[in-house]
């Protein structure tokens, strides 16, 4: 007989959309990893500067000369690689603006594959490192909200009255402050690092996880299995441990998943108001300001790009969410 978890995980598989919003994000994940490897240029952020390449249209292959410079670069392992990209031993310069050839340059070939911005970096490479951002950013943030949230959500549900009071007043006070607005407070405050940045988004989230919470405690602590528990003689924190945490995991799942495309929206507009992940990080929100000037001069791949990037994580993350919800809606 097929458990609880084994019903969901079916209904789940059944939701197409729900299915593929998945896949996506188990794809992200791994170009999030693999990043540098995959992408042609795998410089520290992509953030080889060519002058000469500037706004060229997709597709188009460059043909750079490369001139060693003075100092030498050790190629790092697989790992810092992986995480760090590969500093150029090189100074790039397009073959066709080379006067000439010193000792020791070499001749190469590289593929823009969705062309290059306007201080001649590569758009594709710039694009695959700012999956890495999005979900550093949305994961982190989901993960400081699903703490604090759970912790205040449990003890306004469970212990009730003047400690459910205090708590509500302080989560209906941050629920009355835009999001945007109490980010850009703590941004502000704290200064513009990544890591500010986690934390920002986190702490303005974690009042949607800490409602949901309290409301399911408020169902869960006076059914019969919590009643018995205690007449057994079991502290507060076995039962909520035992009894009352494993019966949030389905709720708190389908919010997590809507937090995290909440956190990248967040964040994305952040980066493209200047306040979030700072140059030359690969932020797509970033590129987007960056670039969306473009969109009406010729050149509208340039803003689509990390548009596009956006967009389809977002809508991953919600089909994600929405499967999630409806699998575990046993009516």
């Amino acid at each position: 007989m097929a458990s609880e978890w084994q019903k969901i995980g079916e209904r789940f598989r059944r939701n197409r959309p729900a299915v593929a919003g998945a896949v996506f994000i188990g794809l992200s994940v791994i170009v999030a990893m693999m990043a540098y490897a995959l992408a042609p240029e795998d410089s520290p952020d992509a953030n080889m500067q060519i002058a000469g390449l500037a706004l060229k249209p997709p597709g188009y292959t460059a043909e750079l000369v490369g001139i060693p410079l003075e100092k030498s670069v050790e190629k790092p392992s697989l790992l810092p690689y992986l995480i760090h990209g590969q500093p150029s031993a090189y100074r790039w310069v397009p073959a066709d603006a080379a006067t000439e050839r010193p000792p020791g340059s070499i001749l190469e070939k590289r593929t823009m594959w969705l062309g290059s911005d306007k201080y001649g970096r590569c758009i594709f490479s710039r694009l695959l490192l700012g999956f890495r951002v999005s979900l550093m950013v949305g994961g982190i943030a989901v993960l400081i909200s699903l703490t604090i949230g759970l912790f205040f959500g449990l003890i306004s549900g469970y212990f009730g009255g003047r400690t459910d009071e205090v708590v509500m007043l302080v989560i209906n006070t941050i629920w009355s402050i835009p999001t945007l607005l109490l980010v850009f407070a703590i941004v502000l405050a704290l200064g513009r690092g990544i890591g500010i940045i986690f934390l920002a988004v986190g702490l303005t989230m974690w009042v949607d996880v800490a409602r949901v919470v309290r409301g399911q405690v408020l169902a869960l602590r006076d059914l019969p299995f919590v009643e018995a528990a205690r007449s057994m003689g079991l502290g507060h924190a076995r039962i909520i441990q035992r009894h009352i945490l494993p019966n949030l995991l389905g709720p708190v799942l389908v919010v997590a998943a809507g937090n995290f495309a909440t956190a990248i929206l967040v964040e994305s507009g952040l980066s493209y108001l200047g306040f979030g992940v700072q140059p030359p990080a690969p932020s797509w929100g970033s590129m987007l300001n960056e670039n969306y000037g473009y969109a009406l001069a010729g050149k509208p791949l340039l803003a689509m790009a990390p548009a596009l990037a956006i967009a389809l994580m977002v809508l991953a993350f919600n089909l994600v969410g929405n499967g999630l919800r409806d699998a575990m809606d046993v009516r």
